[in-house]
């Protein structure tokens, strides 16, 4: 294969068809460089190569076969260490690099259309997610490239069929286009030998009856071929065209074009005679339903997946505008794509007004410094609520000092809702609701750091233990058990404030972590517990289950090494009010210690 240095491109080389499929490719997985290569192997174009250039002749000759062989990736973590590419002229001519990646663009034939490269200066591994979806834009860009030489035979095709077309009106015997000729009076439909043959029916095969000739028709198709007989036949249409189904003798269905005209009336104008041919038209329908295949695939791409496909641009007297947006604009901005177009400054009213201005500079700093756009922000569609997006776009700057961006915007708003979810899984505790004892320790550790670099600040710590705990799991199981945690916890959250926070430290013990609060103040907030767990015992099963609790306070100091220190001081208080009887409040003295 020829050195990368040697395959000349043109300028119009990165054209749009390959340009943000290669540039996705090279931003799902950060590397310096990421072309296409494609046409024959002795004449290899690239069709579009982004980022940084190769100041050397890289020869890539030795990743022919067998590797051309299979539909794997060939992803060579470090070119340095691999014994396949020991004498490749990619380690002489261009030492700098060391990740490489290759995926043959393959055609549905099995021919290799051209070759996917990804190139970077420093070893990479890659996990089996980012294979995947590499492995899928090379499909698409194989996909791309076929659909090409697709449209190409396809056109050579129409283009032979017309031809095919007028000489068969000049000349139709011969053609090797079936002949029909139908007595509309009396039923009788006459075939010539070359419309049996298309079917694969001998000459004795097929009856006279216009009747038997609509059972070979496809049931979808039957009604509007009758149809558009009809309406011939009551002089409503000129001629008679229609592209239907046809059933060949082994059964398969062949798709035709069958064209018509009446040739005799009588004096009335009824229809006596209908003369018209059929033609195969399998092989353009195929190819037509191929070209529609790859057609709907790219507008799948841009208009039926989930988020909006853009193009955006920011001229240089700094007015901006969106060129392209695809369908999805209605879901991510609850607007049509004509009306983003027409009013860019429609998005001010939409996107959240604490996230607008992130959004402004982001974009400003991604045109400014021509790196690549990332942000999560909110937007209000009207009559829906608040959603979150994700915008991802790579800028480029053109030739009038305009930055043009092409990027994608997706909803990422149930993802949010899962990382909020998981997060106050793993700071909550699932029976009582409160905070779990890490959550905890973490404010309490940060109450700290508060009350060390602020002159004056207190905070206080109180520890509760539900009194007699076991006798109640012993007694009304532990089902009712969790009712009395549940029970408790809904009285301590009755009577926190903003600043303040408790959690479930393990089994029936809790903390209360009250901020600018001395220890009379934290005597106080324990008094109301106790009372208000006293004035509204459990009810289980109409029985009245009187609960009552121990609590140990202790005064966060600016001395304390850790979080861990006022713990153990409410610990040794709570330890006392257990001792001392139970259902009181006991505050650790420094004194006494």
């Amino acid at each position: 294969m020829q050195s990368l240095s040697s395959i000349r491109a043109p300028e119009s080389a990165n054209d749009e068809l390959f340009d943000g499929l290669v540039r996705l490719a090279r931003q799902h997985v950060g590397v310096m460089s990421a072309l296409v290569i494609a046409g024959a192997e002795d004449q290899p174009r690239i069709r579009t190569c982004v980022g940084a250039a190769l100041e050397h002749a890289v020869s890539l000759g030795h990743l022919e076969a067998p590797w051309r062989c299979t539909d794997a990736l060939l992803v060579v973590p470090d070119v340095q260490c691999d014994e396949r590419l020991r004498d490749l002229d990619l380690l002489a001519a261009a030492p700098h690099i060391r990740f490489l990646l290759a995926c043959p663009l393959r055609a549905p034939a099995g021919e290799v259309l051209g070759i996917l490269y990804l190139l970077h200066d420093q070893p990479r591994e890659l996990n089996m997610a980012q294979q995947q979806t590499l492995h899928e834009l090379a499909q698409l860009a194989a996909q791309l490239l076929a659909r090409e030489a697709a449209d190409a035979d396809w056109q050579q095709q129409v283009d032979l069929l017309r031809e095919n077309e007028r000489r068969m009106a000049l000349a139709i015997t011969g053609s090797g286009t079936g002949i029909w000729d139908r007595n509309v009076a009396t039923g009788e439909i006459h075939y010539s030998s070359g419309w049996k043959a298309l079917l694969g029916y001998a000459e004795h095969e097929v009856g006279n009856r216009i009747e038997e000739s609509y059972t070979r028709v496809h049931p979808a198709d039957l009604t509007y071929v009758q149809a558009s007989i009809q309406a011939h036949l009551e002089q409503h249409t000129e001629a008679y065209e229609v592209e239907h189904r046809l059933q060949c003798r082994d059964g398969s269905y062949k798709w035709v074009c069958s064209r018509g005209k009446v040739v005799e009336r009588d004096v009335a104008g009824q229809p006596l005679r209908m003369i018209g041919t059929t033609t195969d038209i399998s092989a353009m329908r195929a190819l037509s339903e191929q070209a529609q295949q790859t057609a709907s695939l790219m507008t799948d791409l841009t208009n039926e997946i989930p988020g909006m496909a853009f193009q955006y641009q920011r001229l240089a007297d700094g007015r901006s505008c969106f060129t392209y947006a695809s369908g999805g604009v209605r879901t991510i901005y609850g607007l049509s794509p004509e009306q983003l177009l027409a009013n860019p400054d429609l998005l001010h009213e939409i996107i959240h007004p604490e996230d607008w201005a992130l959004y402004l500079s982001s974009l400003a700093i991604s045109a400014t410094n021509l790196t690549p756009w990332h942000l999560e922000y909110r937007v209000q569609l009207p009559q829906q609520g608040t959603f979150w997006r994700q915008g991802d776009a790579c800028p480029r700057q053109l030739e009038d000092g305009s930055v043009l961006w092409h990027g994608f915007i997706a909803d990422i708003t149930e993802h949010k809702l899962i990382e909020a979810e998981l997060q106050e899984f793993a700071t909550t505790d699932f029976l009582t609701q409160l905070c779990n004892r890490r959550s905890f320790m973490l404010q309490l550790e940060t109450e700290l750091s508060r009350v060390q670099r602020t002159a004056g600040h207190c905070a206080t710590l109180l520890m509760f233990d539900l009194d007699h705990f076991k006798d109640i799991n012993d007694r009304w199981g532990h089902f009712v058990g969790d009712q009395a945690l549940r029970h408790f916890a809904a009285i301590l959250r009755a009577q926190l404030r903003k600043t303040d926070a408790a959690g479930r430290m393990g089994g029936e013990e809790f903390a209360v972590l009250l901020s600018d609060t001395d220890i009379a103040q934290a005597m106080s907030f324990g008094e109301r517990i106790r009372s208000e767990l006293a004035r509204t015992p459990l009810v289980h099963a109409g029985e009245q289950i009187p609960l009552a609790v121990s609590v140990g306070i202790a005064a966060i100091n600016a001395g304390d090494p850790t979080p861990e220190a006022a713990l153990s001081r409410s610990d040794i208080a709570l330890y006392r009010a257990k001792r001392s009887g139970r259902n009181r409040i006991e505050c650790h003295s420094e004194a006494a210690h």
